[in-house]
């Protein structure tokens, strides 16, 4: 993946249509006071990154199913530790 192209907050504002049509090709990073503040994506870009989180998440459901099943079951203040610590896994 290429560098991101980068618009402080005002270029976004003056040059709206210009970066419309940037985002069809590739996300558009926008800049407030030189810091990150959002990214702009297309429809489409947007669609399939929630399309694979949703799938992320069926696939998280299905594995919790399989460990029930297996008898792997954790307590919840484990659970919620290993949350809160960044495990996912």
């Amino acid at each position: 993946m290429g560098v991101m192209e980068t618009l402080t907050a005002n270029q976004a504002k003056t040059q709206f249509g210009d970066m419309l049509l940037k985002v069809q090709r590739a996300p558009v990073q926008i800049s407030r006071n030189g810091k990150p503040v959002a990214v702009l994506l297309s429809v489409e870009d947007y669609q399939a990154l929630e399309a694979i989180k949703l799938r992320l998440l069926q696939e998280k459901i299905e594995q919790a199913r399989a460990d029930i099943a297996a008898g792997k079951l954790v307590e919840g203040d484990a659970l919620f530790s290993s949350l809160l610590n960044g495990e996912f896994d």
